[in-house]
């Protein structure tokens, strides 16, 4: 790897990491300027990051005004929840219909272990790492890179949100039977995913999805909150 592509490596993670967490709030402008002292690169490959993320959907750029950090609003996040249940349910599909047994009952093998560090687990971004490996796993069986690269994204792209949705359903589970880790929602999958019942599979997943994506509208108000008012 060269200087200059180093360069643009390391601006981009930098950067990427920055959107997912929102250190940029959404639709703030940012400072290119500032960027290349903060990030100690150059314009060219500051560039070429920002638009790796423009194209990524991590940030917006408007001609004449420069690079943008991406909107947080409902529909947005409702948009890209629906976008993860279409790859996650083709993605179940292809895994019912193409992958072996064997590989299946790994993934079997792998909730099996992972549910009582999931019980046990305080830690909420541990908790969505696991609960995205989970996902990630299963959706690899479909043998489609494609699909788990656009996948990948997408989780980005939520992750904000999710930990929030975590954080809200850990305040409440002394009022409510929400189960924190969805171990329950995951075994249901499974069990459908390892008896080739599409049908069960795809109805487990999409309900598993759509209880997180009704609440696009409070997940994103908390989300402000937590951007701009200090805690």
């Amino acid at each position: 790897m060269s200087k200059s592509e180093g360069s643009v490596e390391r601006a981009y993670e930098a950067l990427r990491q920055k959107a997912i967490s929102f250190e940029f709030k959404p639709g703030e402008r940012l400072n290119e300027s500032a960027l290349t002292k903060t990030l100690n690169v150059s314009r060219t490959p500051l560039r070429e990051a920002l638009n790796r993320l423009v194209a990524e959907g991590f940030l917006t750029f408007d001609l004449g005004k420069g690079f943008f950090c991406r909107p947080l609003s409902p529909k947005k996040i409702l948009e890209l929840y629906q976008l993860r249940c279409a790859l996650e349910i083709e993605a179940l599909i292809q895994t019912i219909e193409n992958a072996a047994d064997e590989d299946i009952d790994t993934v079997v093998a792998y909730l099996d272990e992972a549910e009582d560090r999931l019980v046990q687990c305080q830690d909420l971004n541990e908790l969505l790492r696991m609960d995205e490996e989970f996902h990630m796993t299963l959706a690899a069986l479909s043998d489609n890179e494609e699909l788990l690269k656009f996948l990948g994204n997408v989780n980005e792209r939520i992750r904000y949100v999710r930990i929030i949705n975590l954080r809200l359903l850990r305040d409440r589970r002394n009022q409510s039977d929400e189960d924190l880790t969805a171990l329950s929602a995951h075994r249901v999958i499974l069990d459908a995913v390892k008896a080739r019942d599409a049908d069960s599979a795809v109805k487990a997943l999409r309900r598993h999805i759509a209880r997180r994506s009704e609440q696009t509208v409070e997940l994103v108000q908390v989300a402000f909150s937590q951007l701009y008012v200090p805690v």
